[in-house]
């Protein structure tokens, strides 16, 4: 049975992309989620926005870190532990878990544009 995601691809006031998605990501559900980051992997930055995701397995992790060099998140702390015990934090810019970014080498960064 696959686990309800939605996935929405849309463009901020300054032209980034960001895919937003909402419901949980799972190994049900995680190629078209993986397949959503590929799409747009043309090197050109994108903002992951999770604020919407109440779940994230390793199979969403795998899909995400694949796609690290060019991925800015935006989560919500529900979702911090995960994100830091895989390293993701130390790998990219993460937004939301504490109200600021945090950078890929940890320091505070500025929250994305919404």
């Amino acid at each position: 049975m696959t686990t309800p995601l939605t996935l929405a691809l849309s463009r901020r006031g300054d032209g980034r992309r960001v895919l937003t998605a909402v419901g949980e990501i799972d190994m049900s559900n995680v190629a078209r989620f993986a397949a959503e980051l590929a799409g747009t992997s043309d090197g050109a930055p994108l903002v992951v926005d999770l604020t919407g995701v109440g779940y994230l397995d390793s199979a969403g992790l795998a899909a995400l870190f694949a796609h690290a060099a060019h991925v800015e998140l935006v989560a919500t702390p529900l979702l911090e532990p995960v994100l830091t015990v895989s390293g993701l934090t130390t790998l990219l810019t993460v937004h939301g878990l504490d109200g600021a970014g945090r950078d890929g080498d940890g320091r505070d960064g500025a929250a994305p544009e919404g």
